[in-house]
This record gives C-alpha cells, sequence and structure tokens, in this order.
C-alpha cells in the first residue's frame, strides 16, 4: 500500500528485455535504499514494483509486458516519480494506493494559472464512473483531488510545491498518464451491485 505522496524523483538509467518484460535500473541516490531490502515494494510512476537487485544508489525491478502494455512511463531515460510502500505506523497525507494502476488517460489540457495549474485529463470510459468531485486519484503515482468531472473528464489543480517534487511537471497536452481510481470507489460499486 502507498499513500500517493511522492517522496523522490528517480530515473530510468538502463531497460533490459527479461523473459516476457524488462529489467528496470532505477538510479535514486539521496531516496534512503540503505532502508530498502530484496523484496520490498515501491511505486514507480505510480505502478507498484518490487524490488530483485539494489546498491547504493540504485534499485531494480522486473516488469511483466502486461504491465508495460497497460501503463505509460516506464521508458528508459524517463525521470519517474517513487514512493516506498508504507508501514503501518506512517501517516497517510494522501489516500490509500494499491499501486496497481486501472488504465492510461491523456492530458487534454494543462494550463497554467499563475501558481497553480490547471489539468485535465481524459480517462478510459469504464474509469469514468470511479471518478468524483472532490474524490481522490492517483495520477502517475500522485495523490490528488478531483475538482470537476465531465463525462469522461476530470480537472485537477497542481499546486508549485507538487510540480516542483514530482514528474507532473513535465507533463502538457497530450502526455499519456497512470491512472489509479480510489479503491474505495471500486469496493462501493461492487457491494452496491450485489
Amino acid at each position: 500500500m502507498f499513500s500517493g505522496i511522492v517522496t523522490h524523483v528517480g530515473r530510468i538509467a538502463a531497460s533490459q528485455p527479461r523473459g516476457d518484460g524488462v529489467r528496470l535500473r532505477i538510479e535514486a541516490p539521496g531516496f534512503g535504499l540503505d532502508e530498502v531490502r530484496i523484496g520490498d515494494s515501491i511505486a514507480i510512476q505510480g505502478v507498484c514494483h518490487t524490488v530483485v537487485a539494489k546498491d547504493a544508489n540504485a534499485f531494480e525491478v522486473d516488469t511483466s509486458r502486461a504491465t508495460l502494455d497497460v501503463t505509460a512511463g516506464l521508458a528508459q531515460g524517463r525521470e519517474v516519480n517513487l514512493e516506498k510502500s508504507l508501514r503501518l505506523s506512517d501517516r497517510i497525507d494522501g489516500h490509500l494506493v494499491s499501486g496497481h494502476v486501472d488504465g492510461v488517460g491523456e492530458v487534454t489540457a494543462f494550463e497554467d494559472l499563475g501558481g497553480s495549474v490547471r489539468m485535465e485529463i481524459a480517462t478510459p470510459d469504464d474509469l469514468s464512473r470511479y471518478i468524483a468531485r472532490k474524490g481522490s486519484i492517483a495520477v502517475d503515482g500522485v495523490s490528488l483531488t478531483v475538482n470537476e468531472v465531465r463525462g469522461a473528464r476530470f480537472e485537477v489543480n497542481l499546486i508549485p510545491h507538487t510540480r516542483a517534487v514530482t514528474t507532473l511537471r513535465h507533463l502538457a497536452k497530450g502526455a499519456r498518464v497512470n491512472l489509479e481510481v480510489d479503491m474505495l470507489a471500486r469496493y462501493v460499486e461492487r457491494m452496491l451491485r450485489r
């Protein structure tokens, strides 16, 4: 489990074919890798991965073709948002995030408002029912509050701090982003269907 509060931005230094997917090497100096063990979970661009190797400045994960086919932003050379998994004693400053991406959206507007940025994202049709005004959503692993919902599009505002400490600062109209809807919405829908 994660909170959607990105603690570090790393870089995909290498992507090597491995079986049906790739092994990614993430450079993350200053991320506190001395606390990370083999087998730990780290969210990379909002996607939960298992650490399979590490050294003082980088760690490695295996990513299957199935994951690569339904996510965005895991290409060599890219900066990526990083978050270690939560401990039971941690504060949850964002919202509960599983790291299981629900789909890929497209940025349809990225408007600088003179401080914050208004960002509009088009979602796959099957995800739009889970997105609610003033609800939570994770975009590339970043916990955000939904300001407006219109059909299969929603809006969020990015404050200067969020832009400064995440990869969201690099987004522009047309960018593809990983989306994870609020898990409570999925459970509520399932209970109501039964």
